[in-house]
Order: C-alpha cells, then structure tokens, then sequence
C-alpha cells in the first residue's frame, strides 16, 4: 500500500481525479478523518470535507504511473 496527501477543493479537480483513478484497476482508498470513500466514486468524494487535506490509499504492488499523475494534487 503506498499512500499520499492531496487537495480536491474545487469540483473541477474532483472530476480529473476521478477520471485519473476510474482508468486505474488497483483499489483506491480516500480518507478524510474517520470516513473512507471509494476514490472511483465521485459522490462518495463530494461526501467528504474536501476543505481539507485527504489521504489517497493505493492497494496495488506497480503503482509509479498512478502516482505520478496524482502528483499534481498533492497537498
């Protein structure tokens, strides 16, 4: 599992996040407190307090790719 900090404050940057994930097969997690939402799923997103920072959990052994286009989000 590797794990980042990002910063999804406006919609716009939810919709490319989600975009970047839902092309991804690995399980990706979102956090933000104690709530856990699927990071493919933009309403479980928008359920979240996104005026904070969110934890973004890959559960996938090859993940370098994906981590690299999430960098732009990083908090």
């Amino acid at each position: 599992m590797k794990s980042i900090k990002i910063s999804l404050e406006m919609a716009q940057r939810v919709k490319e996040f989600v975009a970047i994930t839902q092309s991804c097969e690995c399980e990706i997690l979102l956090k933000s407190g104690k709530y856990v939402v699927d990071a493919k799923s933009i309403l479980g997103i928008f359920s979240l307090d996104l005026s904070k920072p969110l934890t973004v959990e890959i559960y996938c052994d090859e993940c370098d790719e994906l981590l690299a286009k999430l960098k732009k989000f990083e908090a």
